[in-house]
């Protein structure tokens, strides 16, 4: 199967910029979606009447649905056209997020927002296979980095729209504010998008491989998410993470056995599609945990209100888009291993860089500069790691490898705040008492416990006064600077792994296209495919 060129007509049908552009806003509506809601809880919170506990299944049910579902959405994307579930699932992400706003009870949010991420993930897997079949493989580096691009832009902004949105005290415009912008998505879909051909020999979905799959990533996801609320060090963390890595296990015997695998075998065979899913991952993991741990940081322990908070975070949201970008221009004459080990490798120097500069005093220049090479390797390493992920797998697998991609990023974000936190978490365990008592104050039992809670964030209870501010603030702060420099290792030893994993053999001279040429493994991987 050879990939069409983009339309050279005077219709918007098969318009490759068009094609780009309607993608580019339903995966920016996603991606909005998940960032502007948490702005928007406290006065959820109030005006449903609801929980803690309400507010955070409000989030999580929403996540657990959409990390569960892409590596499925692919598959049915593959099968019946991506054109069709893209559309399917933006209209119905339209629809729940209008019914989300009109509902009056906390329960039926919840519900709604089940619905919400399921459609969310329909929508995101055909936004790359699309991609990948209206642009030659020549011509695909720079699309993709453009979408990153707009997905850094829309996660940036999601804060500060959520804060205007729902500043007058309403919650209800943050799930209406998705509704004209699916409109247009699925709009411009109808006119411009150009269906893919659907398999219509592939045999059908697994059960048990959807069931194991689920299962996975819906445990790992749920540990994450509850980590904060029930302990990172908490057997329940970890049971649920245990089971994650036991269904997982169970996912993977199961896939090798069978004769219609859901997630072909074959594709982690070629190299350069398995060393962009390990990039993908691994980036994941430092890209949610880091700022995940900065924010407590920057807030609680410096005391730096959400606004200042945001306004600092906007150098690293900068550097991504623009280093989104230039990595697309940069592919054109590299290929993607280059900025792939390259975007690692600067990630992991800027952790480190960050785990003196925000322990070390007030925010500074210093801290600024981490930021922004931390922002420029999260780019170049998602853009080239998935412009492998996309480039490797074979055409009519294409839905599957989007979904790969965007379980990829989930399961390291999901990973990243879940050791990241455990890490900080212990240390501040360890060393709080000790430093507790240095301060003059002794605590035993239930009060010591809450605490270490509250110490984790880097919070001081109010109770405790001033003296043991500080002791807070030390335990926290060393638990913070052993939590970066062990993400900022992991990044540079993934950075190593990737360069093995994409070292090229033999003599051929790169020229950006010669990624693009077919390689054995690539063949066997469609061979095996079909």
């Amino acid at each position: 199967m050879t990939t069409p060129v983009p339309s050279s007509g005077s219709g918007p049908r098969g318009h490759a910029w068009l094609t780009l552009v309607t993608l580019a806003l339903g995966a920016m509506t996603v991606s909005l979606d998940s960032t502007v809601v948490a702005v928007a809880q406290p006065v959820m919170r109030d005006r449903l009447d609801a929980g803690i506990g309400d507010i955070q299944w409000v989030t999580a049910s929403y996540l657990l649905a959409l990390a569960s579902s892409l590596v499925i959405a692919g598959r049915v994307g593959d099968r019946f056209g991506h054109r069709r579930t893209f559309l399917a699932g933006t209209a119905g992400f339209v629809v729940s997020s209008a019914a989300i706003g009109l509902a009056t009870d906390v329960t039926w949010v919840i519900a709604l927002r089940v619905v919400q991420g399921l459609f969310g993930a329909l929508m995101q897997p055909p936004t790359l296979a699309l991609l990948r079949t209206t642009f030659p493989p020549d011509r695909l580096n720079l699309p993709i980095a453009l979408r990153s691009g707009a997905l850094g832009l829309a996660t940036a902004a999601g804060p500060v729209v959520g804060g205007l949105l729902v500043a007058h005290g309403d919650w209800r415009p943050v799930f209406f504010v998705n509704v004209p912008l699916g409109a247009v998505a699925f709009g411009l879909g109808l006119l411009v998008l150009r269906e893919t051909p659907p398999d219509r020999t592939a045999p059908d979905t697994d059960p048990v491989a959807v069931l194991l799959l689920t299962g996975t990533l819906l445990a790992l996801v749920w540990g994450a998410v509850k980590a904060p609320d029930y302990g990172f060090a908490d057997v329940r963390t970890w049971s649920s993470l245990g089971g994650a890595v036991v269904l997982g296990v169970g996912f993977c015997r199961w896939e090798s056995r069978a004769r219609t695998p859901l997630v072909p075998p074959a594709l982690f065979r070629v190299r350069r599609f398995a060393a962009g899913v390990l990039l993908m991952t691994l980036v994941s993991f430092v890209l949610f945990g880091v700022p995940f741990l900065l924010a407590f940081q920057l807030q609680n322990a410096l005391g730096m209100s959400p606004l200042d908070c945001g306004l600092l975070v906007l150098w690293l949201t900068l550097a991504m888009v623009a280093s989104g970008v230039g990595t697309g221009l940069l592919m054109h004459r590299t290929g993607a291993p280059l900025p792939a080990v390259a975007g690692m490798g600067l990630t992991g120097l800027a952790a480190l860089g960050l785990a003196h500069a925000v322990t070390a005093g007030p925010v500074g220049v210093e801290t600024r500069c981490w930021l922004v090479l931390l922002g420029v390797g999260f780019s170049a390493v998602i853009v080239a790691a998935t412009h492998l992920i996309v480039r490797e797998a074979p055409v009519q697998h294409s839905g599957i490898a989007g979904g790969i991609q965007q379980t990829a990023m989930q399961v390291g974000g999901s990973l990243g705040t879940a050791v990241l936190g455990a890490v900080l978490a212990a240390r501040v365990e360890a060393l709080l008492p000790d430093r507790l008592a240095e301060a003059g104050v002794r605590l035993e039992g239930d009060a010591l416990r809450d605490a270490v809670r509250s110490a984790v964030t880097g919070s001081t209870p109010r109770a405790l006064g001033g003296p043991a501010h500080w002791a807070v603030r030390d335990s926290f702060g060393s638990g913070l600077h052993i939590a970066l420099v062990l993400s900022g290792v992991l990044a540079l030893l993934a950075a190593a792994a990737g360069a093995v994993l994409l070292r090229r053999p033999g003599r051929a001279a790169h020229d950006g296209g010669a990624e693009n040429a077919a390689t054995p493994e690539r063949e066997r991987a469609s061979g095996t495919a079909e």
